[in-house]
């Protein structure tokens, strides 16, 4: 052994003294205050994030305000600079994250902490793995630790990537903005480019402006959670994907739903696990597959959850909803089926009867672009007796909207299994993926009804004149209605070789599953072109 050298000694031990100091993050009164709020702290939500152990840290020692001076004061602490950087796996995989560490001047974006949440962005573009925002920030910095901090005004003029790098990162790798406190302003929009927005109830908010900003500009007196809270935009607005009690469920949600994508695009999803490959409660002779039987009421008008059916013929019966607020007449879900990551998309007459909307069309249209963009099979359950109609949607651009959803069907070319359940009228029939749209696989339940609106609508329309004024006009529309019914009858449309099968219900599991091996290597090939021109 050599001389002991006491400088390398001393340098280990002055590098350990600034890592002790950075955990301490905005000071031991900030961090308090942080958790009598309910929430964590920053250190707290990535340890519980990442695998044991499997987190590693770049930038910790950017201790420096958005003027580039290090700042001496105790009452004006910067470490990391606000924002915690670095990667790690979750579940075994690998991703990046940058984490907004709010007991540091609230959080906020300086031009040291963007700095180093472009690194993390550049390491999941370059490395094709996923990125991770949990956004607990104030926005934008425009202070120094006391007053307006002139140079952080001035660097606005070279400001806008993270948001224009986000739209190059979309659908290359997955990216998730976890709401675990306020994001506003700047950290609102990344939320608005990201593809899975959970949120925490009572504590995380986004709005493009705060309340006092709102209050300067329009004189509109609000609190946080009205203006921009998890109720607002999971029910609302349909910017968040869920809403949650804690931050520890808001992480957990992160894992689950990562288990279902791939690192990036150019991957198929994780391989089928084990375990879910059989499922004796739903497969043949399963007492769950019996219940199948009797979801639907015996009167094709009564409503009934389609989310029973969902749970009936996915593995463990167990399926992570998008949006399950938003839109509830329409329900998106990711799930596995004999091991394999599909996203479901179903009609719900629970809600609405079923109906598509504006705001349904947006959600399914969105989903399954996300569906899409990272391989992952999708699944139509239709029982859709069509599009709203009438001025107050026509004035709100229905069409518009409905052929985002149209768009969306039409240009993916992913595995693709259709389930006609009941209804499937009208253009609703081609949105949830009908013959036209290319299915690798379409049956029907005996119940399925194929058709531009059902008998009774048709009747109403086209037997108007008829039945104004007559005085047997119910029993003249009845005897119409049961003229009608057997044009709609499904094995008709079987028998013209409309779809691939009448099948029981409780072969519905058992059908999707050989559609999904059918199609695993599916290939289609389109017209070349830089990009289509997408209904706005």
């Amino acid at each position: 052994m050599g001389k002991t050298n006491e400088k390398m000694r001393q340098l280990v031990k002055e590098l350990q003294e600034r890592r002790e100091d950075v955990y301490k993050m905005g000071g031991e009164r900030r961090v308090k205050r942080q958790h009598d709020r309910g929430k964590l702290d920053v250190r707290q939500r990535i340890d519980y994030l990442f695998d044991d152990g499997s987190f590693t840290e770049f930038g910790q020692h950017a201790y420096f305000h958005s003027n580039g001076k290090p700042v001496p004061q105790d009452d004006v602490r910067t470490p990391a600079d606000g924002v915690v950087t670095g990667f790690g796996k979750i579940n075994g995989r690998v991703a990046v994250c940058a984490a907004y560490d709010f007991t540091v001047l609230g959080g906020s974006i300086g031009d040291i902490s963007e700095a180093k949440v472009t690194r993390a962005r550049e390491f999941a573009l370059k490395n094709r793995v996923p990125m991770i925002w949990l956004i607990d920030s104030a926005g934008a910095r425009v202070h120094g630790g006391s007053g307006i901090d002139g140079d952080q005004i001035s660097l606005f003029a070279d400001s806008g990537y993270l948001f224009r790098e986000q739209v190059t990162m979309s659908g290359v790798v997955p990216q998730i903005a976890a709401m675990v406190g306020p994001g506003a302003a700047g950290t609102a929009y990344i939320p608005g480019l990201a593809d899975y927005v959970p949120m925490v109830k009572g504590t995380s908010s986004m709005a493009l402006g705060g309340p006092p900003l709102v209050k300067a500009a329009v004189g509109e007196d609000i609190d946080e959670q009205s203006l921009g809270g998890a109720k607002v935009h999971n029910k609302y607005s349909g910017v968040a994907d869920q809403m949650f009690k804690t931050d520890e469920e808001c992480l957990d949600s992160i894992r689950e739903y990562l288990s279902y994508f791939p690192q990036n695009c150019m991957e198929q999803p994780p391989a089928p696990a084990e375990e879910f490959i059989d499922d004796p409660e739903r497969d043949e002779g399963g007492e769950i597959r019996e219940t199948l039987l009797d979801i639907l009421p015996e009167s094709s008008r009564r409503a009934y959850d389609m989310r029973d059916l969902v749970a009936a013929i996915v593995d463990g019966g167990e399926y992570f909803e998008m949006k399950p607020k938003f839109a509830r007449n329409i329900v998106t879900a990711f799930a596995r089926i004999g091991g394999r990551s599909v996203g479901v998309v179903a009609n719900n007459p629970k809600y609405m009867g079923g109906v598509l909307d504006n705001d349904s069309a947006d959600k399914a249209a969105r989903f399954i672009n996300l569906c899409n963009s990272f391989n992952i099979p999708l699944v139509f359950l239709q029982d859709v007796p069509g599009f709203m109609i009438g001025s107050k949607v026509e004035k709100k651009g229905i069409i518009r909207h409905g052929a985002k959803m149209l768009f969306e069907v039409a240009r993916a070319t992913v595995p693709k299994i259709t389930v006609l359940v009941r209804k499937a009228y009208g253009a609703g029939y081609y949105v949830m993926c009908g013959k036209a749209y290319e299915p690798d696989l379409i049956v029907a339940w005996p119940t399925a009804e194929i058709s531009v609106m059902g008998a009774e609508g048709m009747v109403s329309i086209f037997a108007r004149k008829m039945l104004e004024g007559n005085p047997e006009a119910e029993t003249v529309k009845k005897q119409l209605v049961e003229a009608i019914e057997p044009y709609i009858d499904i094995y008709k449309v079987a028998g013209r070789g409309l779809i691939d099968e009448v099948i029981d219900p409780r072969e519905t599991r058992d059908y999707i599953m050989a559609g999904l091996e059918l199609a695993k290597n599916k290939t289609v090939e389109r017209p070349y072109r830089k990009c289509g021109v997408r209904p706005v």
